[in-house]
């Protein structure tokens, strides 16, 4: 059974951080390009940044860039987003996704909320 399960979501004031986990069971972790998107109230989903399964090249969205790291440790089948510099645009549900085509699969989402 495949499995996506975030944690470390939570409320933090702004210009705070927080790590963010993802830890699979199910699939072959290392084979996979993983990525992390976010989803804010009223707004279409979007990409917050992408790590190869081999190269580990990372890919970031332009509004993250120089905030956010993405990075995995395949030994623990778990992929990681250290959040800095956080901000109150940055509110959103995140999830963790996993992607081989044709196999992609979705986490169930862990809130996080930047306010003071």
């Amino acid at each position: 059974q495949v499995q996506l399960v975030e944690s470390g979501g939570g409320l933090v004031q702004p210009g705070g951080s927080l790590r963010l986990s993802c830890t699979a069971s199910g699939f072959t972790f290392s084979n996979y390009a993983m990525k992390w998107y976010r989803q804010a109230p009223g707004k279409q989903r979007e990409l917050v940044a992408a790590i190869g399964s081999i190269e580990r090249s990372t890919i970031y969205g332009d509004s993250v860039k120089g905030r956010f790291t993405i990075s995995r440790d395949n030994a623990k089948n778990t992929v990681y987003l250290q959040m800095n510099s956080l901000k109150p645009e940055d509110t959103a549900v995140y999830y963790c996704n996993a992607r081989r085509n044709p196999y992609e699969y979705w986490g169930q989402g862990t809130q996080v909320t930047v306010s003071s």
